[in-house]
């Protein structure tokens, strides 16, 4: 392909990218959706709230299912103003109380809904919260409530498997991570400082 042909095309490129990028000029917060089988969406949400962080926005982070288990986000996010709010029962599977896992989901849920109210915040990461969801340990109605009356400039992130298809529609970016392979199929033990 001559020179000229590739200038060409990449132009034509370079107008289509730029007329897209014109045409984006909504200034609000979002809702963002990292779902799906795969490793990541925790990963991804934590991604995300070091470059709010790293750009002098607020962040904070609640956690539904991750209990007292060592955190190394928290460990490097809370010290530099992140605050964290976590379920204190942890994984719903080892307590198997379904009654005390709903005290504990409401409980941190009233967390979530303070900072989905606070304009100073501007981002909110909901980590694991499909599951209560899904577990019928939080009321669909009163999520969807509180992310719509959230500050207009407030983003928002929710992280988990099996996403009710009502806060799929309600997101503005929706992710799935799919499973290709991973090590812990092949017998690998989970490691500090890159599967937690």
């Amino acid at each position: 392909m001559s020179q000229s042909r590739h200038e060409q095309r990449q132009q034509r490129l370079k107008e289509k990218v730029d007329a897209r990028i014109e045409s984006a000029q909504i200034e609000r917060g979002i809702l963002l959706v990292f779902t799906g089988n795969g490793k990541g969406k925790t990963t991804a949400a934590f991604g995300t709230v070091c470059r709010a962080v790293g750009h002098g926005k607020k962040a904070a982070v609640v956690q539904f299912i991750k209990g007292s288990w060592d955190n190394g986000e928290r460990e490097l996010l809370e010290p530099n103003g992140v605050p964290f709010y976590v379920m204190a029962t942890g994984f719903t599977w080892e307590t198997q109380d379904k009654e005390a896992d709903t005290l504990a989901c409401l409980e941190t849920w009233q967390h979530a809904r303070q900072l989905l109210s606070d304009p100073l915040i501007d981002l909110v990461v909901l980590d694991e919260m499909t599951y209560m969801v899904s577990y019928n340990y939080l009321p669909l109605s009163e999520v969807i409530d509180a992310l719509e009356h959230r500050p207009e400039n407030q983003s928002v992130i929710i992280t988990g498997r099996g996403c009710h298809r009502d806060l799929l529609s309600l997101a503005d970016t929706v992710t799935e991570m799919r499973p290709v392979k991973h090590a812990f199929d092949a017998g690998i033990k989970a490691q500090k400082g890159i599967d937690w």
